[in-house]
């Protein structure tokens, strides 16, 4: 059988929910730096699901054989100055779908959708030293800064973040 990735936008959650919070936890209980600490419950996970769609968010799913395996979020900035940007959020791939591609098709149909959308600069931040560091940088993203003490880790230490910017 042949893993084929399929990214797709989705614009309603519903039908959609139970994988999007089983893979949330399953990230979040990995360690992944996007807002939440582990242990993360699969209550808390649908209920984050639950309130994201909405005009401003353009939200992609990463299927491999018709199994969500990874996310990501484009903000479109709504205020009157900044309606060039967006912001890259939630880029998530499940544990078992690393190193296979998903992130880095996930950014190119983000960066793709904003372009669409008239956008002329992306923004993200990362934690300091994760792998998305690496697969930031290697698609064009120019680090701008760090805050030292920006996110609290599952293991009760404060973690630098590092801000990102690409021109489109």
């Amino acid at each position: 059988m042949f893993n084929v990735l399929k990214i797709e936008e989705i614009k309603s959650i519903e039908s959609h929910i139970v994988p999007l919070s089983e893979l949330l936890v399953k990230v979040v209980d990995d360690g992944a730096s996007i807002g939440f600490l582990p242990p993360m419950k699969l209550s808390a996970a649908r209920q984050y699901w639950q309130t994201v769609i909405n005009p401003d968010v353009i939200l992609f799913i990463a299927k491999i054989n018709n199994e969500i395996v990874g996310t990501i979020q484009v903000h479109l900035c709504t205020k009157e100055n900044g309606l060039h940007r967006a912001e890259i959020a939630k880029l998530m791939t499940g544990p078992t779908a690393r190193r296979k591609g998903v992130a880095r098709a996930l950014m190119k149909v983000a960066e793709e959708r904003a372009v669409r959308e008239g956008r002329t600069l992306l923004v993200l931040d990362t934690r300091e030293g994760d792998p998305s560091n690496h697969l930031y940088q290697s698609i064009g993203f120019i680090p701008a800064g760090k805050i030292p003490n920006f996110a609290l880790s599952g293991e009760g230490e404060l973690d630098t973040t590092v801000i990102y910017y690409k021109n489109l």
